[in-house]
């Protein structure tokens, strides 16, 4: 099922997480699992073309990962922070730290490889 959270066009899974600057600290930096931060915009296509990837991810990795979506007009404090240049980023938080990224549409294999390097390290 798939949930209207605003009126700027952004969809989420019923697993995944709106990070906002409100719940940032709650929902990714203070987790027990490791999580995926997806870097967004509205109006990037590369976004919306990977948005169905990491609905994807989150589905399949529910209980080991969790996964969020930060639009980065609406939080741009948290981007600035991060450091994000260029969307879509995907960031892997373990433990409040980033310890993994990806930038741009890459094939859901990338992403898939390196949550699985850091679940086995876990």
């Amino acid at each position: 099922m798939v949930k209207q959270t605003s009126c700027k066009e952004e969809h989420v899974e019923d697993n995944e997480i709106v990070a906002t600057t409100a719940n940032f600290r709650s929902e990714v930096l203070s987790s027990s699992l490791p999580v995926l931060v997806d870097f967004w915009a509205v109006w990037c296509a590369p976004c919306r073309m990977i948005a169905p990837v990491v609905s994807e991810i989150a589905n399949e990795y529910t209980g080991k990962l969790k996964v969020a979506r930060l639009n980065v007009d609406d939080n741009q404090e948290i981007a600035a922070r991060y450091g994000i240049m260029s969307i879509p980023t995907l960031a892997l938080f373990k433990g409040g730290v980033v310890v993994d990224q990806v930038v741009g549409a890459v094939p859901k294999r990338t992403i898939t490889a390196k949550i699985d390097s850091l679940l086995q390290k876990s």
